[in-house]
């Protein structure tokens, strides 16, 4: 699971790194990589941008322990000998 989060952190970053760019210079980078914005290439990025976002509003809610970007720490286990 942290690993999908880390993912899905990155993809929504990527996402919020268009919308800036689309944002301030009206630059749409995915389109200019698959050469228009609603080529099968594009659409693809968009669902799996969306899949990410969504992943992350029901991940806390799934684990009950909030948003985790790595394992918690295990416990050293001790061995006493009598």
């Amino acid at each position: 699971m942290v690993i999908a989060n880390i993912i899905s952190y990155v993809l929504v970053l990527l996402g919020a790194v268009n919308w800036g760019l689309y944002g301030i210079f009206d630059f749409n980078l995915v389109s200019w990589i698959f050469q228009g914005p609603r080529s099968i290439g594009s659409i693809i990025v968009y669902v799996i941008i969306l899949l990410a976002a969504i992943w992350l509003i029901i991940s806390p809610i799934i684990s009950g322990n909030g948003l985790r970007l790595k394992e918690k720490d295990k416990p050293v286990e001790t061995h006493s000998e009598n």
